[in-house]
């Protein structure tokens, strides 16, 4: 299969995220002498600028982080949780059976900026007065706007014109701003400034979070000083598996990671090779693994703060083994609704660096335009992603004060013979791991190179509410062969043909290290604005 970009190679060090401006300014800092961490915070700050409908100072961030010296992977949660005062019967007494997905009402504490600077404290090597700078510029003399940045605009236009601050940003005239315009976000550059000035302390207890927490206070929103004051990042364990004798890493819960293992775990067991890359029988069974693996998810994963979680039983293969008993073959099985299953975006970026160190990251305010709330003159566009809590008080996710969410952010990290492999990751909500297991399917089981593996068409199982009812929908863009998407349908699969090249397949970004580190090679996804760069 020809591939639309030429992978990308290197032995020096590679970075690759969904926007060539963000990939350019963290290889800078990679030939700069800083290391991946350097890097990758300088990536997504640049990100939070030039894809600011996806990610920003408003949202939530994890990192994978390899560390060749120490010759480990660390996991850095940087999620924020729900705000003390957000309590289901409080929903409940303003007529809400779920919680809304714009405004401020599903807004939890925004934790990436803790991230950064618990990273940076821990890794780095570089300053984040000096690794916000590039940031800074591009928010001040603006960036351009792509054809896929204006696609999520023009998507967004109903959340645009619902809010005088985004309608200023993203207007003109009143009409939306086209591709090729700049767009200038001078607010948020000054915000960054202060960051670069007070870091940490001024977003979580300077004069940035007392504008927060007033501006949440006289919009009806639920965060507080106090809320913002109490917000930590958390190292944790990754979590693990082995495919095929490649051992993948990704984040315990909160994070949605353990479904990707789960998914692997019961694919495993099919000689994938033997039914042939993207066969219909090839498709069918990974679709019955994936709702094998999130009817797991949905009913255990949360924070595990609040619940007992049983990960040992999970990930195991026996359990593994177990659900697949119940995949039939030849015709499609239950269909499972996801309660939150539809929107979700995302930036995911990996770099490595010429030591070896690696780092896989991603970073949301999660809808487009998370709560499609910007606070005040900050610049700062809050995310919605309290909006995945359940106000069912029997369901394991459900809202209570203080809590972290299932998440869906979930890099990855895949080590062969002990060493990074491959890193890698994508946007795309509830696609996050479906994607993840076709393109670690396409490398491993059918020789792919990382290029190829991306480029390769997608599909994603999905539900859409009509008249009240869930759907049940295979999405497949129109590279598959008419034949394929036949088969499908006899085998009782609901199919929709998307886009060839659709932004609802998520962006996904990848490394692959070969050689004992001497060959790197960088894969982008032509389905958004990314680029891989290395030297």
């Amino acid at each position: 299969m020809p591939s639309i970009y030429p992978v990308t190679r290197a032995s020096n060090g590679m970075v690759v995220s969904p926007h060539r401006l963000a990939s350019i300014e963290g290889l800078k800092v990679l030939k700069r002498e800083g290391n991946a961490v350097d890097a990758a915070i300088a990536t997504n700050m640049v990100l939070a600028v030039a894809y600011p409908h996806m990610c920003g100072l408003g949202g939530d961030a994890f990192l994978l982080i390899y560390d060749v010296d120490e010759d480990r992977i660390y996991g850095l949660n940087a999620s924020g949780r729900a705000p003390y005062a957000a309590k289901r019967d409080l929903f409940r007494s303003m007529g809400f059976s779920s919680i809304p997905v714009r405004g401020m009402l599903p807004v939890t504490v925004p934790g990436v900026v803790d991230g950064w600077c618990t990273a940076i404290e821990r890794f780095g090597t570089k300053t984040l007065s000096e690794l916000i700078q590039p940031a800074i510029e591009y928010a001040e003399r603006g960036v351009p706007i792509t054809d896929k940045f204006y696609w999520f605009i023009n998507s967004s236009i109903d959340v645009l014109t619902s809010s005088p601050k985004l309608a200023e940003m993203y207007m003109r005239g009143g009409r939306i701003i086209k591709p090729g315009e700049v767009l200038v976000q001078k607010e948020l550059a000054a915000t960054l400034r202060k960051l670069a000035e007070g870091g940490r302390n001024e977003f979580y207890r300077g004069e940035l979070a007392e504008s927060i927490a007033k501006f949440s206070e006289e919009n009806g929103g639920l965060i507080t000083k106090r809320d913002l004051q109490d917000h930590k990042s958390d190292w944790v364990e990754p979590i693990k598996t082995q495919y095929r004798g490649y051992e993948v890493y990704t984040f315990p819960p909160n994070s949605q990671g353990v479904a990707t293992l789960i998914e692997l775990n019961i694919i495993e067991g099919f000689e994938l090779s033997q039914y042939g890359w993207q066969k219909p029988e090839t498709i069918h069974l990974m679709v019955e693994a994936k709702k094998c693996a999130f009817k797991v998810r949905d009913q255990y994963v949360t924070d595990p703060d609040f619940v007992e979680i049983p990960l040992s039983k999970l990930l195991s293969k026996e359990y593994a083994s177990q659900l697949r008993e119940n995949i039939y073959h030849e015709r499609k099985g239950q269909y499972i609704h996801h309660e939150n299953a539809g929107e979700g975006d995302t930036v995911y970026l990996a770099v490595v660096d010429k030591e070896g160190n690696a780092v896989s990251l991603i970073q949301s305010i999660y809808y487009p335009f998370g709560s499609g709330v910007v606070v005040g003159d900050t610049g700062i566009i809050l995310q919605n992603r309290g909006a995945y809590f359940s106000l069912d008080e029997k369901h394991v996710n459900r809202l209570e004060p203080h809590k972290r969410t299932l998440h869906t952010l979930s890099p990855l990290m895949v080590f062969k013979d002990q060493r990074p492999f491959l890193v890698m990751g994508t946007m795309g909500g509830d696609g996050q791991p479906q994607t993840h297991m076709q393109v670690i399917s396409n490398i491993i089981d059918f020789g792919m190179d990382v290029q190829e593996s991306i480029e390769a068409p997608r599909w994603v199982s999905t539900s859409f509410k009509t008249n009240q009812h869930y759907a049940d929908i295979l999405m497949m863009e129109k590279r598959f062969p008419q034949n394929v998407l036949s088969k499908l349908e006899s085998m009782g699969h609901k199919v929709s043909y998307v886009e060839e090249w659709s932004q609802m397949m998520g962006h996904a970004q990848a490394i692959m290290v070969k050689k004992n580190g001497k060959a790197i090679y960088g894969g982008a996804d032509p389905r958004g604005d990314s680029a891989a760069f290395g030297w």
